[in-house]
């Protein structure tokens, strides 16, 4: 079954920071996916959500002793639920006047909550990357990933490329932040006359498509001769981002008030009344956009592909694979990672401290969760992305810290435990009645099977829709983040009431209860989660 590991982007139960860490990981995604914005000697851009503008764009270039430097800053206002949020991002590469990549540089912060990145090329041919995250810093080396391009290393290949129509080829585009790089198929579409705020140009029209993400992550992109990207549209959950070439006036005039909260709510069809919430569910969910599948199958998650965008969903029970039906740990869900930080002292000391004289892996997670429902007792909307340290120290935080301490406490006893991003069920939530909103939880590896474990909720249940898996990593983003705003809910009913219906994939009837009460009520199983 194939695993997504995207960044675990969510909020608490309330869900009031995921849009704002999917435009930002979606615009600086696109800063590094698209040819070279900093090209430009000077250059400002306006950034917009459906015509209302919410940031600005700069970007600088300077030729300096045989080497271009280029530098780019974004800065965007979005709104969660009245509350403001400005994040700013700042990303740098030093690269020859021939597009060889010398060193890179990245900064990012959301209020609290920042990483700091730079790397410079040695003698040797490897990168020396310095980090700094929420006050630790790390220095490690890194091969550059073969073919690998920054902004004029981009700009050059596209000019290079030409702008015949028809024209395909492959970028290969790092991206600073993460160390990652992104796999482009660049189609050029043909000269179009654009709108921008200062006037139509004529310019040539790329289409960007990330490798495997089909219809999901393409960016629309207008370029001049030189390569300089002057306009790009991509979408953004239920919105189109829209980025233009201005002056300085126009890109620094105030931002509008957006709230991009609602684009990530999915309405219920009906209650769900709480019995009804710890019985095996099904849902019938629709994906509108011919966007491919967000969703994940799990060992309590079963998908079916109905068709035409439909896809049956039955989560409560582990389906009739038996133990194994589900891939096991890889050592991305045992490793610390910067946000994951399990081989600490601290965590370690305070896991161990938790669960005391537990006898099992399975009663080990219960206390966990038990623990840090009411260890984390602020729901703060003001914490960017706070790792398990920032958390264990402040006690704040929302669902994303409760996953990213819970996974880390688990793994420094042991317990392979991976982030899962999806929805949740609420039955009020920002002014709206029944909807689902993004969330994030965690799934321990027990006696064979991936099981579920919300401390943010105190309760796992049967209206946790699982989206995608990841190791704690925020920058893990792929289309299930983007998918948000097409992802509609048709149908939600208990299981027995589904069982007269003949649909592919339906489970056998006289295994769904014997596989709900080993899930949740065996001794291997994990109780009430």
């Amino acid at each position: 079954m194939t695993r997504r590991r995207p960044m675990p982007f969510i909020g608490h139960p309330d869900g009031v920071r995921v849009p704002v860490r999917i435009a930002r990981a979606v615009v600086v995604g696109w800063l590094c996916l698209a040819p070279a914005y900093a090209a430009a000697q000077d250059l400002w851009m306006t950034v917009m959500l459906d015509g209302q503008k919410v940031g600005r764009f700069h970007a600088t270039r300077d030729v300096q002793n045989g080497q271009v430097l280029t530098a780019q800053t974004l800065d965007l206002r979005l709104n969660r639920v009245k509350t403001p949020m400005v994040i700013h991002t700042a990303l740098g590469a030093t690269e020859s006047t021939t597009g060889v990549p010398l060193g890179f540089s990245s900064q990012s912060g959301e209020v609290s909550g920042s990483g700091q990145v730079s790397a410079q090329r040695r003698d040797d041919g490897a990168f020396q990357v310095d980090r700094i995250l929420h006050g630790q810093a790390t220095v490690g080396l890194m091969a550059w990933p073969e073919g690998a391009l920054l902004p004029e290393g981009q700009r050059l290949a596209t000019v290079s490329h030409g702008f015949k129509p028809g024209t395909s080829y492959a970028l290969r585009v790092f991206e600073p932040s993460r160390q990652q790089v992104g796999n482009l198929r660049v189609t050029v579409v043909g000269d179009e006359w654009v709108d921008l705020p200062g006037g139509k140009e004529r310019l040539h029209h790329l289409q960007q498509r990330l490798d495997g993400s089909g219809d999901a992550q393409l960016t629309e992109t207008w370029v001049d001769d030189e390569g300089i990207v002057r306009r790009s549209l991509a979408p953004l959950m239920a919105f189109r981002i829209d980025m233009a070439a201005c002056d300085a006036s126009c890109a620094n005039a105030p931002d509008q008030d957006v709230d991009i909260l609602r684009a990530a709510m999915v309405a219920s069809p009906r209650e769900l009344p709480g019995a009804q919430r710890t019985v095996p569910m099904r849902y019938t969910v629709s994906v509108r956009g011919q966007r491919p599948n967000p969703l994940v199958n799990t060992d309590e998650q079963r998908v079916t592909d109905l068709g035409g965008g439909n896809y049956q969903v039955d989560i409560g029970f582990a389906p009739d694979l038996g133990p194994g039906g589900e891939p096991g740990p890889t050592i991305e869900d045992t490793a610390a990672n910067p946000w994951v930080q399990s081989s600490t002292p601290e965590i370690r000391a305070m896991a161990l401290k938790i669960v005391g004289d537990a006898k099992s892996d399975a009663q080990r997670m219960r206390r966990l969760r038990s623990y840090l429902t009411y260890y984390i007792n602020k729901t703060a909307l003001d914490v960017g992305y706070g790792s398990a340290l920032d958390t264990l120290a402040s006690r704040r935080g929302d669902c994303t810290e409760h996953a990213v301490l819970f996974a880390a406490l688990a793994r420094s006893l042991g317990i392979p435990t991976r982030v899962v991003s999806g929805l949740v069920y609420n039955d009020r939530f920002g002014g709206a009645n029944r909807v689902f909103v993004p969330h994030a939880w965690v799934q321990a590896w027990l006696d064979g099977y991936w099981v579920s474990f919300d401390s943010a909720q105190g309760i796992f249940d049967t209206t946790h829709i699982a989206l995608a898996v990841g190791d704690g990593d925020p920058w893990r983003f792929f289309a299930s983040t983007t998918a948000l705003g097409s992802i509609h809910v048709e149908r939600a009913e208990p299981l027995e009431a589904a069982m007269n219906v003949t649909l592919p994939g339906v489970l056998r009837p006289d295994l769904v209860r014997k596989a709900l009460d080993a899930l949740f009520w065996s001794p291997g199983g994990s109780g009430t989660r």
